[in-house]
């Protein structure tokens, strides 16, 4: 029989460099009754995964995409909550404790995310002069002298940035959302709970009851494998009732690609974003969404 947990980590993944340090780093950091579910989409882990006793790997020869994937982890969760996380991410220490604590005083009618920061995974290092190249696509040789570069993995959780808010314009497209934390509610909440609110979210973490990531249908797979997820999630919340909060009291690290070989594992296209994104805005903006209570223009007062 299956150990019972408090809280399930869902990793979707296909084809990600960086997963088997992303383990290695939650089982490093979490304190609590915490279990891991790795998903490989159509690939096996490349450096393998070590075995644990709290990580379960599931292995789909055919790629599900990332929300079917998602949907897949989640079915073999038998945990109170949920947490789906990118795999190429580092972590504050108990980060899961601290998490868990923030829902007991919120109730489970809330998705909650750390603090995000920077994660800085590699640099790029000459083999004959030894110039150093923040992370980033594969470069052909050393801009100094010309020499080979090889990878130098240095997993460092950045200071700075820290973000704390995130809000979606019109088209709708992600943005930061840095200036509340200029309004008194933010600093209000701020000093008495430690949680503050936010408009959407990011994406590479966000937490909540089982329970609510059923009935909400967040993994819908109607918006395709992947894009406009942070929207989804958070409108899934706000426009039924619930809360978008931000935890102050522990952070997450989140690597960003760029371009080139050091960019997004699955196949995009422009017109599988686009189709997330008139998904979204045709579901929310227009009012179709099942669950919803509230109309946009109640979130965007």
């Amino acid at each position: 029989m299956k150990k019972k947990y408090d809280l399930s980590i869902l990793i979707p993944a296909r084809n990600e460099e960086f997963l088997s340090l992303t383990v290695k780093d939650i089982l490093k950091n979490k304190r609590g009754n915490t279990e891991i579910i790795v998903g490989l989409d159509g690939n096996w882990a490349k450096p393998h995964i070590e075995d644990n006793p709290d990580v379960t790997i599931f292995y789909s020869p055919v790629s599900l995409g990332q929300r079917g994937m998602g949907n897949q982890l989640c079915r073999l969760s038998n945990a109170h909550y949920i947490a789906k996380v990118d795999a190429h991410c580092a972590f504050d220490e108990g980060f899961d404790i601290k998490m868990l604590e923030a829902f007991k005083k919120t109730g489970d009618n809330v998705v909650m995310l750390p603090i995000m920061r920077n994660l800085h995974v590699f640099d790029w290092v000459c083999e004959k002069c030894g110039y150093r190249m923040y992370q980033g696509p594969t470069p052909d040789k050393c801009p100094k002298c010309g020499g080979n570069m090889k990878k130098e993995i240095v997993w460092h959780a950045k200071e700075s940035p820290q973000s704390i808010s995130y809000c979606f314009d019109t088209e709708p497209h992600f943005q930061y959302f840095k200036e509340y934390a200029k309004r008194d509610k933010y600093k209000k909440d701020l000093k008495e709970t430690g949680l503050t609110e936010t408009m959407s979210i990011q994406g590479s973490f966000f937490m909540m009851s089982r329970k609510k990531y059923w009935e909400l249908n967040i993994d819908d797979e109607n918006f395709g494998s992947w894009g406009s997820q942070g929207i989804q999630v958070a409108c899934s919340f706000w426009l039924s009732g619930g809360k978008v909060l931000v935890n102050h009291n522990t952070w997450y690290a989140h690597l960003f690609r760029t371009k080139g070989d050091f960019s997004f594992p699955y196949p995009q296209s422009g017109r599988q974003v686009q189709h997330a994104k008139s998904y979204a805005k045709d579901l929310f903006f227009n009012g179709k969404y099942k669950k919803q209570i509230y109309p946009l223009s109640w979130l965007l007062k």
